[in-house]
């Protein structure tokens, strides 16, 4: 699914009303009958309060459809207008008349404070405020009625997007931002829906299709790609009856060093899992027992040194390398990884201590190989691009980096991005388990063995991270959140590949 821009989303509207010979207002028809579709669907007559606030833009125009519709239907309806300008859209009094021909409770006109009303704990707010075309926060008696509402335990259910968010900008005043339960989006989420700093606030949506232009949307250049099962799906090869170990690939992890065994052992364990034909782990001498038994199926390497590496030599091609993960930052192992970087040609994953050594020695940033592959986490992102202003400051400090380097960039995260050519690429799976130590070595391993078996960088870290989400989704619904370990997730990897295919169970509706 591509995620557009707000100007781009009102282009597939004037777009989409052109070709099919119709007004705006038919096309705010159809939104907002989706939206009563949505909630007649689960609420099937319920006489449970509904309160709809619309504003007195488009947003505001879908909202009266909506609660025009309910009313239609019997439902329990106020609708308010938020009066908040002098300024009305056409769509909108259109809709103000239709409302008003099929019932004698008219919306309430809002003015101040004063006009706030009473709302039960069990009813429902439905938000048609603003839409994505706000241009700037709400103040006065605005902010204070979205304040109002977010202090009310009523179930909240925004029309778009919550109002008060900004659909590709910062928030500026967090107390003026509705706080969804739930958003009905149109067609696409929006960009803020991903960011840490503004997903907050849609905690959870779902697109609503209202048939804009397939052709437009299918040809326009997105702000980002979201990458969900049905992408997934595309990216996975197809292995052949007379494949060998040979064809995946034989994938070198440089890992570990005294007492950081373990993140050597979990991304090796994680390449091989994913697939890579053969694994060798090169590791500091003391790691050579621990690596033999945690994982038979692995080879290992290891330095001359006991507790770290001070020089990295193997004696094989390697399909694919991942660097970094536990190594340490002692000047020996420093001078090492210049050394590897400085004579290593084709693409490589640098994570955990590799990124730190990067961080402080920004001279040998030039020497790593073109479409190499950089995971940092938030701390060691910060430290390789610099600090940023917003979580939009922060996308483009790192499409310029990878811009500069020619690097897959991989911005950690609840919904983790991949920076690649100054496109972004956003992963939809994942949960707040998934939040332990090792999980980032995991991660790297998969990359690593994808890569091995010869997926190209931008797609093994595409693929790699929504798998490892899938693994870390299916770990946490039988263990819970708490209980989720690194291993947990490489455990669940080959239940994450079989997941790609299983067919949804069909929706069924309540009775």
């Amino acid at each position: 699914m591509k995620i557009f821009s707000s100007e781009q989303l009102y282009h597939a509207d004037k777009i989409t009303t052109e070709k099919e010979g119709i007004t705006s207002v038919d096309l705010m028809e159809r939104a907002g009958t989706q939206i009563f579709n949505w909630l007649h669907q689960r609420m099937q007559g319920a006489q449970v309060p509904i309160h709809i606030f619309c504003g007195i833009g488009n947003n505001g125009g879908d909202g009266l459809v909506v609660g025009r519709l309910l009313i239609e239907h019997g439902y329990n309806v106020n609708l308010y207008v938020v009066n908040c300008s002098d300024k009305r859209s056409k769509e909108f009094l259109i809709n103000y008349d239709r409302v008003k021909n099929v019932t004698k409770n008219w919306p309430k006109l809002m003015k101040s404070e004063d006009d706030f009303p009473a709302i039960a704990p069990q009813d429902i707010i439905i938000d048609a405020i603003f839409g994505i075309g706000l241009n700037r926060c709400p103040d006065g008696w605005v902010k204070k009625l979205i304040q109002y509402l977010n202090a009310n335990k009523a179930f909240k259910l925004s029309i778009d997007i919550p109002s008060g968010l900004f659909a590709e900008k910062p928030v500026s005043d967090p107390d003026a931002v509705l706080k969804a339960n739930h958003t009905l989006t149109f067609q696409v989420p929006k960009l803020s829906f991903f960011l840490p700093d503004t997903g907050i606030y849609v905690p959870f949506y779902e697109a609503i299709d209202i048939g804009l232009d397939a052709e437009f949307l299918s040809s326009a250049e997105p702000l980002a790609q979201l990458i969900g099962k049905q992408e997934a799906q595309l990216f996975y090869k197809q292995r052949q009856k007379y494949d060998h170990k040979g064809t995946y690939g034989h994938a070198l992890v440089v890992a570990g060093s005294y007492g950081k065994m373990g993140a050597a052992v979990l991304a090796t364990k994680a390449a091989l899992r994913t697939g890579a034909g053969m694994a060798t782990t090169f590791t500091a001498k003391c790691g050579y027992s621990i690596l033999q038994t945690a994982i038979p199926e692995a080879m290992v390497l290891t330095d001359e040194h006991e507790e770290f590496l001070t020089a990295i030599d193997y004696n094989f091609q390697p399909s694919a390398i991942g660097i970094g993960m536990g190594i340490g930052v002692q000047e020996e192992t420093v001078s090492a990884f210049k050394t590897f970087l400085m004579k290593t040609e084709v693409p490589v994953l640098l994570d955990a201590d590799a990124l730190n050594i990067l961080s402080s020695h920004k001279e040998i940033l030039d020497h790593i190989p073109k479409h190499s592959i950089l995971t940092p986490h938030p701390g060691e992102l910060e430290r390789l691009i610099g600090s940023w202003s917003s979580d939009y400051d922060k996308l483009d400090k790192a499409k310029a980096f990878a811009k500069e380097y020619d690097l897959v960039l991989l911005i950690k995260g609840a919904n983790s991005i991949v920076v690649f050519e100054e496109k972004l690429y956003i992963n939809t799976t994942g949960n707040p388990g998934m939040a332990t130590a090792g999980s980032g070595d995991v991660l790297s391993g998969m990359i690593t063995g994808l890569l091995s078996q010869g997926y190209d960088p931008l797609l093994a870290t595409v693929f790699a991270v929504y798998l490892h989400g899938s693994a870390g989704n299916i770990a946490s619904q039988e263990l819970g959140y708490e209980a989720v370990i690194a291993g947990d997730i490489i455990e669940k990897i080959g239940n994450a590949y079989l997941s790609l295919f299983e067919q949804e169970p069909p929706e069924t509706e309540q009775a």
